[in-house]
């Protein structure tokens, strides 16, 4: 089941791709509620950017290049930011996709970095910098709609009705550990064990659908509205509560997928690439935390 909802992501992203030749360009970072700060401090880095679960860099559909983090690579070497966009393993365990993750930022060959990581790609980071040392090399971690507290929707195939299919699948050799360290029980125990690395960094973009009258993609309608009815709004697969981590830059209106740059629905009015943008110009200005005495 989950690999046909791998299949069906893809497939939504080609839609995706047919529907924005027929949408009006957005406005510029409306939907996003951008938290006061001070203007950003130090030389621009290289930006990491890490993807969520089922993610990838970039992949070859029949005609068309299909990128995670869709034209964000792009836009931000346009405004002077070096980037990278790095591929993890679809669906390992956290310290797996970590361990790749510290080896693939020390291939890139840069004394510092700084990370902006979707979904799932923000505990990779939280645990590589915390547990395997990546600390050295990085200046300041932001994610997006990362499940900090967990989401429900994993407990569905932890202890849930989708248990039982997740160990069919297991038997045909797909393994979805990932799905083991989303669950709400799973972050509460990731927390306790996975300390913010001192002298790093740490901010947050908090997205998801708070206003009635804002559509919700097809593919996450269900799951949106579930999540709505027990833990309140929620960008249709993470509860807006339970993105909360470190500094909080911005507060959007916009859904999962919206978060890297792929619209779903009709709705026009969120830019992605702006809200990148506007990352990166606040990436100076979130303070570390203190080094221990």
């Amino acid at each position: 089941m989950f690999a046909l909802l791998a299949l069906l992501v893809i497939a939504a992203l080609v839609v995706a791709i047919w529907l924005r030749r027929r949408l009006p360009t957005p406005a510029p970072l409306e939907g996003v509620e951008p938290v006061p700060g001070e203007a950003g401090r130090g030389p621009p880095l290289p930006v990491v950017l890490v993807h969520g679960l089922f993610g990838f860099d970039r992949i070859g559909v029949p005609g068309v290049k299909l990128h995670y983090f869709r034209g964000i690579v792009k836009h931000l070497e346009t405004l002077g930011c070096h980037a990278h966009a790095v591929r993890l393993p679809a669906a390992k365990s956290v310290p797996e996709r970590a361990k790749i993750l510290v080896d693939k930022i020390a291939a890139l060959g840069h004394d510092k970095v700084d990370i902006i990581a979707h979904s799932l790609g923000g505990l990779d980071v939280r645990y590589a910098l915390s547990k395997l040392g990546l600390a050295s090399r990085v200046r300041s971690l932001v994610t997006i709609g990362t499940p900090h507290h967990g989401t429900p929707l994993a407990s569905f195939a932890t202890d849930g009705p989708l248990a039982l299919a997740r160990k069919a699948i297991a038997i045909v050799g797909i393994k979805l550990e990932a799905l083991d360290w989303l669950s709400p029980a799973a972050l509460e125990t990731f927390n306790a064990d996975v300390p913010d690395a001192p002298g790093v960094r740490y901010a947050c973009v908090v997205g998801g659908i708070r206003e009635a009258g804002t559509p919700v993609a097809l593919a996450i309608a269900p799951t949106h509205a579930y999540l709505r009815r027990i833990a309140g709004p929620n960008d249709g697969l993470v509860p807006i509560s339970s993105q909360y981590w470190g500094e909080t830059i911005a507060e959007i209106e916009a859904d999962h997928w919206e978060q890297v740059g792929w619209r779903m629905t009709m709705r026009g009015s969120f830019d992605a690439l702006a809200m990148y943008a506007f990352i990166i110009a606040r990436l100076g200005d979130v303070k570390p935390l203190a080094a221990s005495a």
